[in-house]
């Protein structure tokens, strides 16, 4: 009686298959992580803008300032002291830089056309 031994392996075209289809995974997965993070980024902009603009609006109420007014800078409304309304200035996550605008105007974000604006 001869024993013969049964070798089990892949053959090239299984474990090609096998890529392929990972390959389709990732291609389709990995556009829905950059469009994820990146609407992650307008949101927490947005919510930068609006504590920006609650800030101003305080700061304008309590120094009695009329609607066109115009605050200096972020300084007058973050940082240390007890007379601010931001504890820190807060930055774009997407690098942008932010502008105060006068009172009665939302603060604006330099990413606004990418969707970085107060609704």
């Amino acid at each position: 009686m001869e024993m013969k031994s049964l070798r089990r392996a892949f053959t090239l075209v299984e474990i090609m298959i096998v890529v392929l289809i990972i390959g389709i995974l990732v291609a389709i997965a990995v556009p829905n992580f950059v469009k994820a993070r990146e609407t992650a980024r307008t949101k927490a902009c947005i919510a930068n803008l609006r504590q920006i603009d609650s800030a101003k609006e305080q700061y304008g109420i309590d120094n009695r300032l009329s609607a066109g007014s115009t605050i200096s800078s972020f300084s007058v409304l973050a940082g240390a002291g007890t007379s601010t309304y931001m504890k820190t200035t807060p930055n774009c996550p997407s690098g942008g830089s932010y502008t105060i605008n006068a009172l009665g105007t939302n603060p604006t974000c330099s990413f606004s056309a990418s969707g970085h604006i107060l609704p």
